[in-house]
């Protein structure tokens, strides 16, 4: 087993077709060993090795960062990462794609401690960790005096896509005169049922890559 550091993640990076930075590439390294130390005590996720985790895991986060830089959001976006688990996509996401306040919901107590410690170490700017339901994540923001609404949801696995539609809604901000609306991005090992969609719900774009020889999909879906 390769040893964990930057210039083993950049390789390792580089055979997925991906590029980084030096900075980046420490952060993904630092993120990895912890995942992969947490990992042997609590089992957060499928994969034990680190290499194993970046090809078949972090992988996402880097082609979600291209996908996200094409979507037409509001200045200053709110981002919520719903059922975030051990930070994926969410916290390598951030490493490169850096836009707006990004929120890591997440209701699992051993989950929340792992990545309030992976950010306590990694530093990403406007990221936190919300120990609770997706509700009660905007109302805590409705409380506080901020936004009551979300330009951005990331899903991966968080509820079946058919109701995650209905779930998500209400949560996302409508669009207003030249002021886009929010935007839902599902990431699934299936193409986006286009001829299933309800007619409340517009396809925006939808993008496949490779993951261990295998294509996975983004759908960015907007509500009518």
């Amino acid at each position: 087993m390769a040893t964990i550091n930057a210039d083993n993640v950049t390789r390792s990076v580089a055979k997925l077709g991906r590029k980084t930075t030096p900075e980046q590439a420490d952060l993904l390294a630092r993120y990895l060993g912890m995942l992969e130390q947490w990992n042997r005590r609590m089992n957060l996720v499928g994969p034990s090795r680190w290499e194993d985790m970046l090809d078949s895991l972090v992988v996402d986060s880097l082609y979600l960062a291209e996908f996200l830089n094409d979507r037409t959001l509001r200045a200053d976006p709110l981002c919520l990462d719903l059922g975030a688990g051990a930070g994926l996509p969410g916290i390598p996401l951030r490493m490169f794609w850096q836009s707006g306040r990004y929120w890591l919901v997440e209701v699992r107590q051993k989950r929340v401690g792992f990545m309030r410690s992976a950010l306590a170490r990694l530093d990403l700017p406007r990221t936190e960790v919300f120990h609770g339901r997706a509700e009660d994540a905007l109302e805590r923001l409705q409380q506080s005096g901020q936004e009551s609404t979300a330009d951005l949801i990331v899903s991966k696995a968080f509820m079946p896509w058919d109701k995650l539609l209905d779930f998500t809604r209400p949560m996302l901000r409508p669009a207003t005169g030249d002021q886009a609306g929010g935007q839902l991005v599902i990431l699934s090992n299936d193409p986006p049922p286009e001829n299933d969609l309800p007619d409340t719900w517009n396809l925006m774009a939808a993008a496949s890559y490779p993951v261990q020889k295998k294509q996975h999909y983004f759908w960015a879906l907007s509500p009518c």
